[in-house]
């Protein structure tokens, strides 16, 4: 195959890309009557929100031209809670892997013009087999992104959490009640963690639901335990009207020792990792060391 040959498919094969954007950018979309329901209702899992920002419009509608077009089965997991922590779509998440597999799609052949450009011919077979292995691990790149930031993410939730219960105990010490003291703290901060927060206690308000039963369904849609631990005291404080602040500190002071361990956990671990460098280079000095003397050994037998 010739250079220019090539040239000629690279060049279509990006034009044809760029249409097919275009078009779907342009291609009207319907919302799914059942989606928007589900997400108004109140006892229903709702749009995720967390600390990304919206998502963009063109990932969306690839998004959405997938989950109507491809087969289910295609997608193997969609890790939700973890989208649901980051305030990804699940449109979006599938975007993102239509995208990623697309570029790895591309990036052989790409590959193979330059090298063919430098006079290095490449097999087509190879290029083609690189194109689907690439792309194969390429579809799942979205995935690793996804549970890696949402980790990240929950401990930060934790540790936002922990200051949050800290307000809360204040509150009621102070004579509020149990609503009162949970949307009062919630107002304190500004990150994305008490936005959330504050939002769920303003939706069961006006909902009717009682606080601690909205973030139980909180706790459950992103998997965080720990709100989970917090809205049954908040329970107790509330069904029963017992003082909840001794145990609301020790939950705190507890949480905090939890994420203090975990911390010195991941450093002991980081500095053993950090000694297996400087054993391999004394085992490289020791070999530099005594390899005069084995060659000088070797040569007079």
């Amino acid at each position: 195959m010739t250079p220019g040959l090539l040239t000629a498919l690279a060049s279509g094969a990006l034009v044809s890309f760029g249409l097919a954007l275009l078009v779907i950018r342009i291609m009207p979309t319907e919302p799914d009557l059942a989606d928007a329901l589900s997400r108004l209702a109140p006892g229903n899992p709702r749009r995720p929100a967390g600390p990304s920002n919206v998502a963009p419009q063109g990932k969306e509608r690839i998004g959405l031209w997938a989950i109507k077009s491809l087969p289910a089965g295609l997608w193997v997991r969609t890790p939700t809670r973890e989208l649901a922590v980051l305030r990804i779509s699940v449109a979006q998440f599938y975007g993102d892997k239509i995208v990623f597999a697309f570029l790895g799609l591309l990036i052989p052949p790409l590959l193979s013009l330059f090298f063919n450009l430098l006079g290095l011919g490449l097999p087509i077979t190879l290029s083609g087999a690189a194109s689907v292995g690439l792309a194969a691990v390429m579809f799942f790149v979205p995935n690793y992104n996804v549970i890696d930031d949402a980790k990240k993410a929950r401990r930060e939730f934790a540790r936002a959490l922990g200051a949050y219960i800290d307000l809360v105990a204040l509150e009621r010490n102070n004579g509020s009640g149990v609503r009162q003291a949970m949307e009062a703290a919630a107002l304190v901060g500004d990150s994305w963690v008490f936005t959330r927060l504050s939002e769920e206690l303003t939706r069961s308000r006006w909902s009717g639901q009682p606080p601690w039963d909205a973030l139980h369904t909180l706790a459950d849609e992103l998997g965080l335990p720990e709100l989970d631990d917090f809205a049954d005291i908040m329970r107790l404080s509330g069904e029963e009207g017992s003082s909840v602040y001794s145990h609301l500190r020790a939950r705190s002071a507890a949480m905090r020792t939890a994420m203090l361990n975990d911390e010195v956990a991941e450093a002991n671990a980081v500095g053993e990792r950090m000694t297996i460098p400087g054993s391999l280079l004394g085992v490289v000095f020791m070999a530099l060391l005594v390899a005069p003397s084995l060659l000088r050994m070797f040569s007079n037998t």
